[in-house]
């Protein structure tokens, strides 16, 4: 039994040649779902920083530090595929190692979201801030299905 992962790039905007922004990756569907994870991120750690009479300190502090963690890395991904860093930095493994950070983060999140549920003591604000935060496990999960085909069983070529 063996585990494959494989990265699909898709291809839009300028040819992979010239150095300038790939504005075009931000209209396809790995685009998309990075700007609506970064957008439900963003509205959930608004939602828990700027709420008033916090019932649980140390659930939301988890929560904040999650949510905000994650927001800038997948910052950083987004801008990395806008400015085609992979290419200047072939180094790196870059689709592992946005595969890695994603299934921490749809599990980091998740978590953080469930805490923040229960703990919310019907504070609108806080009850909100984890509905966004399973949102973006959503996205997270939804990403990391299109984007990376995960098969499990012989690899092509082996017998049994």
């Amino acid at each position: 039994m063996s585990l494959t992962a494989i990265s699909s790039t898709p291809s839009g905007g300028r040819s992979s040649g010239d150095g300038g922004l790939n504005l075009g990756y931000s209209r396809t569907i790995p685009g998309l779902l990075k700007i609506g994870q970064l957008l439900s991120l963003l509205i959930a750690f608004l939602c828990v920083r700027l709420a008033r009479g916090w019932p649980s300190w140390y659930a939301f502090q988890f929560f904040e530090v999650v949510v905000l963690w994650f927001l800038v890395a997948f910052l950083i991904f987004f801008l990395m595929h806008l400015c085609r860093l992979q290419v200047k930095m072939p180094c790196i493994n870059w689709p592992l190692a946005e595969f890695f950070h994603y299934s921490v983060g749809s599990v980091l999140i998740f978590i953080a979201s469930i805490i923040a549920a229960v703990k919310c003591g019907a504070v609108s604000s806080l009850v909100v801030a984890s509905v966004f935060g399973l949102i973006a496990t959503f996205l997270m999960v939804v990403n990391l299905w299109t984007s990376y085909s995960v098969a499990c069983g012989p690899a092509a070529g082996e017998q049994e």
